[in-house]
């Protein structure tokens, strides 16, 4: 016991340790979501046929997006989630441009029953930082 109470600082910086490497492992998953860097997503769509749903505004779709992709805007998922609905059991992957709204859409299909979502990590922004290509 008296080692405890001797060495409760560094006791809490290991414990501290610990859950800092532990958080990256602990946040892959998003409102149900698995969060995918760019190269997991590449894999997902090119090995299990992912269907690519981009989430932006038309106007920001129009500029660039990932090729193949299927554009519903956040303010209209709910109400045109029935298109998706053969994709229910299938793998989703979320775009939006930074993340944010993806995860939005990942919760909201979540509660939907779907049960193969993903979210790319940095949205377009990332996907275009990495230099991969876009259709328009």
């Amino acid at each position: 016991m008296d080692f405890f109470k001797q060495n409760v600082l560094l006791i809490g910086l290991a414990i501290g340790s610990g859950l800092a490497l532990l958080w990256p492992m602990l946040n892959r998953s998003s409102a149900g979501a698995t969060v995918l860097s760019v190269t997991e997503a590449v894999v997902l769509m090119n090995r299990k046929s992912a269907l690519v749903l981009d989430v932006r505004e038309a106007d920001e779709f129009a500029q660039g997006h990932l090729q193949g992709a299927r554009n519903i805007p956040l303010s209209q998922l709910d109400a045109r989630s029935k298109e998706l609905e053969k994709f229910r059991d299938k793998p989703v992957l979320i775009v939006c441009q930074r993340g944010s709204r993806a995860s939005k859409a990942a919760k909201l299909l979540k509660a939907q029953n779907f049960s193969a979502l993903n979210v790319l990590k940095g949205g377009m922004q990332a996907w275009q930082e990495a230099n991969m290509p876009t259709g328009k």
